[in-house]
C-alpha cells in the first residue's frame, strides 16, 4: 500500500499534522505530577525539538481515570490540572493536548488545550466522542485495544457527524493474549487511508497491562526498534511519554522513556522520515 496523501490538520499557526509535513513529536509526563516538574520537562522537550527542528505538542494529564488499582496516582484534578497546562502554553508558546474521560469536563478542557484526546478504551462512548467534536477542536481519537484498524472509521463518523474534520488517529497497539499488546505495522497506512494524519504512541505500545498486579508493566528498551519501524510506514507524529527518573514515575515508568534519551531517538527517525515522505 502506498503511503497515501491526505489533508493537512491545522493544531496552531506554526504547526500542522498531515500531508507531507515532517513527523512532530507529542510528548510529555503520563501525568502531572507537579507544577516544577511539568515546567522542566516542557522547557527540556522544547530545547530538544528546537534544536533538531522537530515540531512539539506538549501532552500531559490531568487526571487518569483508567487506572490498575484504586490506589494508583491519578493526577491533580481538572480545575488545578488545566491550570499547569495553560501556563505551559503560555509560557512555551506550544500547542497542548490532554485526554478527557467525561464529557461534563469537555468544555473546559477545550478552553485550555489545542487538541482533545479520546482514550483508547473510550473510543467507542459516543457522547464522549460527540461533545469532543462539537467543540471544533481538533480531536485524537486512541484507537482502542480492541479494534481492527478498519473499525476506527465509526469513531471517525461520529466527530464527522458535528462537522469536525480535524480528527487524528492514534495506534497504541493491540491486546495479544493476556497482559501483552503487539503493534501491526499495517495499521498505519489503514487508517491513513480514511483520510487523516496518524499518530504512534509508542509508550502505551510497549505496556504489559496490570502486568505487575495492581500496576502496568512495560518494555521501554523496544521503544526505539518500534519507533523506528513506524516512522518506515510514515506516520505523521510520535506520541511519547517522558520523565527524567522513569523508576520514580508515579504513573507507567516501565513504559516511560528517559528524558535523557529523547534526543537520540529523534534523531534516528528525522531521516527514516525525510526518506519516506521524499523531502
Amino acid at each position: 500500500m502506498q503511503w497515501p496523501s491526505i489533508p493537512e490538520v491545522f493544531i496552531s499557526q506554526d504547526l500542522l499534522l498531515g500531508g507531507k509535513n515532517p513527523f512532530a513529536l507529542i510528548a510529555g509526563p503520563n501525568v502531572i505530577e507537579s507544577e516544577k516538574m511539568t515546567f522542566k520537562i516542557a522547557e527540556e522537550l522544547l530545547d530538544i525539538t528546537s534544536t533538531l527542528d522537530v515540531p512539539f505538542i506538549f501532552k500531559a494529564s490531568y487526571d487518569k481515570a483508567n487506572r490498575s488499582s484504586l490506589n494508583s496516582y491519578r493526577g491533580p484534578g481538572l480545575k488545578e490540572g488545566l491550570e499547569v497546562l495553560k501556563q505551559v502554553k503560555a509560557r512555551y508558546k506550544i500547542p497542548v493536548i490532554t485526554d478527557v474521560h467525561a464529557v461534563d469536563e469537555v468544555g473546559a478542557v477545550a478552553q485550555v488545550v489545542d487538541i482533545i484526546q479520546i482514550p483508547a478504551f473510550l473510543c467507542r462512548q459516543t457522547d464522549l466522542v460527540v461533545a469532543a467534536a462539537k467543540t471544533g477542536k481538533p480531536v485524537n481519537i486512541k484507537k482502542g485495544q480492541f479494534l481492527a484498524p478498519w473499525d476506527i472509521k465509526n469513531s471517525v463518523h461520529k466527530i464527522t457527524s458535528q462537522g469536525n474534520h480535524a480528527i487524528l488517529l492514534t495506534e497504541r497497539g493491540v491486546s495479544f493474549g493476556y497482559n501483552n499488546l503487539i503493534v501491526d505495522m499495517t495499521s498505519f497506512p489503514i487508517m491513513r487511508s480514511l483520510g487523516y494524519p496518524v499518530i504512534f504512541d509508542v509508550t502505551h505500545s510497549v505496556q504489559l497491562p496490570t502486568g505487575g498486579g495492581t500496576s502496568t508493566g512495560g518494555r521501554k528498551e523496544f521503544i526505539p526498534s518500534l519507533a523506528r519501524a513506524a516512522a518506515a510506514t510514515g506516520i505523521d507524529a510520535l506520541f511519547l511519554e517522558v520523565h527524567p527518573m522513569p523508576s520514580e514515575a508515579k504513573c507507567d515508568g516501565p513504559s516511560c522513556t528517559p528524558l535523557n534519551q529523547v534526543a537520540s531517538l529523534l534523531e534516528s527517525l528525522k531521516p527514516i522520515d525525510a526518506h519516506i515522505k521524499g523531502l
